[in-house]
């Protein structure tokens, strides 16, 4: 095995394995951990997400449910689907799949689930709770990385991590989690004038930006740990990440490829959230790992 790589496939299954074994746990007691996932019109890449979401929480013992919704269903009949899936106490996560249609207020939908069933990690509420340290679930892609990072030995206290892109879903948390962990942390965007001035000081460069190959070996400094969370498509149409992988990886330490690297971890800890959601309601002997 390459030790450049950070195996995220691998890592997840460890952790899954881990997961698997607390659902079991949790059904010895009467209790099965439920997903519920909605999916509104037929966007192919979402349909193939939530595919995966679904076989990984079957596979670890989870119930997994999948409301599949025409594109022009109203908000309110989205609303009231959540509403029926916060009343229902065999449902421990909920899931509404982004992007959704244009006419559909993304704000309102997230605000709808109950806080303590969103497992995404985007409620306001769990969005504040992570911002002051409290145990919360977090975002799934940032908790993520954090598990890489945790797995692999990376020392993250006292390190400058850089990480480019401002995103709610993956580079605000992100700097945050790194934060809270001591982290001193300097955040790039598309604004960001003298990008590799800042990009060559990182001890953690992570790298959310959507861009394909963009970043390259003159982008980072020598024995810097590579976090890569693009997907994207090449030239040739090949999947690809926004760190040109085969330019930058000897001159990191370590780095995550595309595919294998973040993408794995994204649903494991959805899975996670989901098993505590449930540890909270189900267990008396409750789990202080958030």
């Amino acid at each position: 095995m390459d030790k450049k790589l950070i195996d995220g496939k691998a890592i997840g299954t460890i952790i899954r394995e881990e997961i698997k074994e607390r659902v079991q746990k949790l059904q010895s007691k009467g209790c099965t951990p439920g997903l519920a996932v909605i999916i509104v019109g037929d966007d192919p890449a979402s349909h193939t997400y939530v595919k995966n979401k679904q076989k990984s929480s079957v596979e670890v013992g989870m119930k997994s449910e999948l409301i599949q919704l025409a594109a022009t269903v109203s908000e309110q009949e989205i609303l009231d689907c959540i509403a029926q899936l916060n009343d229902d106490d065999s449902i421990h996560g909920i899931l509404v799949q982004l992007p959704l249609p244009k006419h559909i207020d993304e704000n309102r939908v997230i605000l709808a689930i109950d806080p303590a069933k969103d497992v995404d990690g985007f409620h306001p509420v769990n969005v504040g709770k992570m911002m002051i340290g409290q145990s919360t679930y977090l975002s799934c892609t940032p908790y993520g990385i954090i598990k890489l990072l945790e797995r692999t030995n990376t020392q993250i206290k006292g390190k400058h991590a850089v990480i480019i892109g401002r995103s709610n879903i993956v580079g605000k948390p992100m700097g945050q989690l790194l934060l809270q962990r001591d982290a001193t942390v300097t955040y790039c965007h598309s604004r960001t004038k003298d990008l590799a001035h800042h990009t060559k000081q990182a001890d953690i460069l992570i790298v959310a930006i959507g861009m394909a190959k963009f970043i390259k070996k003159e982008h980072i400094k020598e024995g810097a740990v590579v976090i890569d969370v693009g997907m994207n498509r090449d030239e040739n149409g090949k999947l690809c990440g926004d760190v040109d992988f085969a330019d930058v990886k000897e001159k990191s330490s370590m780095i995550t490829p595309v595919p294998g690297g973040v993408g794995p971890m994204t649903i494991t800890m959805l899975l996670k959230n989901t098993l505590l959601s449930a540890e909270q309601v189900c267990d008396t002997d409750k789990h202080e790992d958030k």
